[in-house]
């Protein structure tokens, strides 16, 4: 059994900023890729930045340079730190994590729940 949670999410007003955490807990021998997905209203979910085990990073355009993926292997946790937001990054934003079991050969995804990410004035 694993557990994916997300928290950190809110209202914040256009040019503020907040931070996201995640921790997966349970049964894991080593977890891999982490990252950051969101899916706003009437929109398909898309992915807003993914962190390998050895920090190789990726970002959609649209928040390069506003937003800071880390993870902490230790802790099993990534967070998302999120600068200059803007009105069109509200969303539901999910947290998932690749994770190995132990004594598996295969790794599977988890999913958090989602937190609401609102940026409005």
């Amino acid at each position: 059994q694993v557990q994916v949670v997300e928290s950190g999410g809110g209202l914040v007003q256009p040019g503020g900023s907040l931070r996201l955490s995640c921790q997966a807990s349970g049964s894991i021998l080593r977890v891999n890729n982490m990252g950051w997905y969101r899916q706003a209203p009437g929109k398909q979910r898309e992915l807003v930045a993914a962190i390998t085990r050895g920090n190789n990073i990726n970002y959609v355009d649209s928040v390069k340079g506003r937003f800071t993926i880390s993870r902490d292997n230790a802790k099993s946790m990534v967070y998302l730190q999120m600068n200059s937001l803007k009105p069109e990054d509200t969303a539901v934003y999910y947290c998932y994590a690749n994770i190995l079991h132990p004594g598996s050969y295969n790794s599977y995804d988890y999913w958090g729940q989602g937190t609401q990410v609102t940026v409005s004035s």
